[in-house]
């Protein structure tokens, strides 16, 4: 065997050994995390955890419906703002964005989408929560809305431009209008990888925690209404994890617990729309 082969089977096994140990670090970190959450949570996990609203100050149990409510609400009222938005923007991109125009807001877009949640919150609390006087439902969504449409517009963007030029052509050619073919056609063939995108972005922010002290703030009852302030599992983790009270630390790992694991199974569910997508385009 010469020198230079042996040199690249060595450079070979060294990077493939390289790769399945990041592989293994990467999805090891995360059966870590959950068997960690899992191990100090799931003693809390009972029916009352998932019924019942925030036990007084000083009073072990209780539970966090409200917060499940409110998060319901928040990503329900979010997805409202942003999924409209972001999906009409992408098909203007995606079909009609050729001009100088369309670079601006592709480039506005990136920019909106690297800003810190954090400064979102400060804005919509300046914007709304200010003039209104008071924090609400109606501002949290407002600002994990606007966090939710640059991705919605990159991602129905890129799939939308993955549909094959031949299915445009082939619609216009039978008579179609443009906006014919990109609703009748080109929107049913992409229509699987934007659901994909949209349900991502809900799992990015369903865990925002930053925006919603500015604007929701948080609620040990039933938040009646979108102008009343609520809870949500991201806020109550955050202040029962940091407060002094035992089982109050012990349910923000259990809250912790749920928020991981739905986040988890909204990825799996659109990783497998996704990759029905690729097997039924083969």
């Amino acid at each position: 065997m010469s020198f230079h082969r042996f040199r690249r089977k060595a450079t070979n096994a060294a990077m493939l050994t390289l790769t399945g140990l990041c592989t293994l670090i990467a999805v090891g970190t995360l059966v870590f995390i959950l068997g960690y959450l899992f191990q100090h949570g799931g003693r809390s996990l009972t029916w009352n955890f998932f019924t019942k609203l925030p036990a007084p100050v000083g009073e072990t149990g209780g539970g966090m419906a409200n917060a499940m409510l409110g998060s319901a609400k928040l990503l329900l009222l979010a997805s409202c703002i942003g999924v409209p938005i972001g999906f009409l923007g992408g098909v203007y991109l995606a079909e009609f964005g050729r001009s100088a125009f369309s670079f601006v807001v592709r480039y506005t877009t990136d920019l909106l989408n690297g800003v810190p949640s954090i400064v979102i919150g400060v804005f919509a609390y300046t914007l709304i929560v200010l003039r209104q006087g008071h924090f609400s439902t109606l501002a949290g969504g407002i600002a994990l809305g606007v966090m939710m449409i640059p991705i919605a517009i990159r991602s129905s963007e890129e799939f939308m431009r993955a549909v094959p030029l031949s299915l445009r052509e082939g619609a216009m050619a039978l008579g179609a209008s443009k906006t014919k073919a990109i609703f009748t056609v080109v929107i049913p063939a992409a229509k699987e990888g934007i659901i994909t995108g949209i349900m991502l972005d809900l799992a990015r922010v369903a865990g925002e925690t930053a925006p919603l002290l500015f604007t929701s703030y948080g609620n040990n009852f039933w938040s009646p209404g979108w102008q009343h302030p609520t809870a949500a599992l991201p806020v109550m983790v955050y202040n029962y994890a940091i407060s002094p009270y035992e089982d109050w630390r012990q349910q923000a790992w259990s809250a912790g617990f749920v928020l991981l694991m739905l986040v988890l199974t909204v990825n799996i569910i659109a990783r497998v729309i996704l990759s029905r997508r690729g097997h039924v385009a083969r």
